[in-house]
């Protein structure tokens, strides 16, 4: 089946342009850009056409927690957010740390979610930081990157052993930087906002420090490695330095820590409590300029449900994370609308960059490329109603928020999957 899509305004982050023309798929692919109208053509009505999202770091409730989110829940929320492909994570109930249970996981993934489905393993069995996982074998049972997520490995001997391990069979080892001492218990970011609440708070300075272990093994170990969710403006000198010296690093930011600060958490609202904590306004700035220079490779939504049992509690006890599948876009379109940062440049982040990271095919617009595509109207207004969101779990910081930007049709190897 032949389709052209017309008077598109063509998001391609590989080129960097924005700008007015045509596309056309078949079986599953690309077939060209700018050609002559074939088969069924879709009038896009110059609103946006740009690669699926890519979003690295997403987590499912399968198995052992399906009642937070479920792979058919999650990849409804991700089909209408113009998310193509999800890396998950294998922070489950057990963790995925055996050939046998991300079978399972590929699975039951391939049975009911509409999107492609890419998982992570773990580094370390049980993500308890003792015994590394046989990571060949994970390999060839389809982990595309290897995380014990927001576990820290706190013995640098078995992280370096792990890296040394992954290095040998070219596995991506992606971390969570943050020094586990430091933040253990903390809710918020330390400041005179924490100590006005009488809130338990971290300072960024625990990101930063884990980060600089981090690098000091990728240096000795000459790893891959990719920091799954910086926040804080002191952590971006020593990533800079780190690409400087020719290490293989790349590090990305959840869309949270981009559109909201430490502000928001206002009157102890628990919708707003992550992890790492959300910093200064600072901060989110310095980010938002790191995405937009290139020096943060990656955005993702870092989705992460959480039930009503474990959000309804006093601000210290709940559960940090947010829902972001479907939030992921629109909450993106806000920097946009600034002109903090452009459509192409915003694309790479978050379709071309994951995907090139992960050696997965999607990510572009180009003759061959996978026909993982959305059609977006960046400007149409709304006010989101978490009770309308097609996750399991409905704890997004944005329930009630003013919004831009809304996805009009998501297609996934040529077939359409949303709109």
């Amino acid at each position: 089946m032949i389709t052209t899509f017309t008077n598109a305004r063509l998001i391609n982050p590989e080129t960097g342009t924005d700008e007015i023309g045509s596309l056309t798929i078949e079986g599953g692919v690309i077939t060209a850009l700018n050609g002559a109208e074939q088969g069924d053509v879709i009038d896009c009505n110059g609103k946006c056409l740009a690669p699926g999202i890519v979003d690295m770091g997403v987590k499912i409730g399968e198995p052992g927690e399906r009642h937070k989110e479920s792979f058919r829940t999650a990849g409804a929320a991700a089909a209408a957010g113009g998310v193509t492909t999800m890396v998950i994570r294998p922070d489950t109930t057990p963790a995925v740390d055996t050939p046998e249970t991300l079978e399972f996981v590929t699975r039951r993934a391939g049975q009911t979610a509409p999107v492609n489905v890419h998982s992570m393993a773990a580094l370390t069995k049980g993500r308890e930081g003792r015994e590394m996982v046989e990571v060949g074998f994970l390999q060839d049972a389809g982990a595309v990157a290897f995380t014990d997520c927001d576990h820290v490995i706190q013995n640098p001997k078995t992280f370096a052993r792990a890296m040394t391990y992954a290095k040998s069979l070219g596995a991506l080892v992606v971390a969570h930087p943050q020094d586990p001492t430091l933040s253990d218990g903390a809710a918020v970011t330390s400041g005179k906002f924490a100590s006005l609440r009488g809130l338990p708070a971290v300072s960024p300075m625990a990101e930063r420090m884990g980060l600089e272990r981090d690098l000091a093994l990728v240096e000795m170990t000459g790893a891959s490695y990719h920091a799954d969710s910086l926040s804080s403006a002191t952590a971006l000198p020593v990533l800079e330095r780190a690409k400087a010296a020719g290490l293989d690093v790349t590090a990305g930011v959840n869309i949270h820590h981009l559109t909201l600060n430490e502000l928001d958490v206002g009157d102890y609202r628990t919708f707003f409590k992550l992890k790492p904590p959300l910093r200064s306004e600072d901060d989110r700035l310095a980010m938002v300029e790191a995405v937009a220079s290139g020096l943060i490779d990656v955005v993702c939504s870092m989705h992460t449900p959480q039930d009503e049992e474990s959000k309804r509690l006093p601000f210290e006890e709940a559960a940090s994370g947010a829902v972001a599948l479907e939030t992921l876009l629109p909450a993106a379109m806000r920097l946009v609308h600034a002109d903090l940062i452009d459509l192409p440049t915003l694309w790479r982040a978050m379709s071309l960059n994951p995907a090139s990271r992960l050696g997965l095919p999607g990510g572009r617009l180009a003759e061959g490329a996978p026909a993982d595509l959305v059609l977006f109207d960046p400007d149409a207004p709304f006010v989101l109603d978490r009770f309308a969101l097609n996750s399991k779990s409905k704890n997004t910081p944005f329930d009630g928020a003013r919004m831009e930007g809304r996805v009009l049709g998501t297609w996934v190897t040529g077939s359409r999957v949303f709109g």
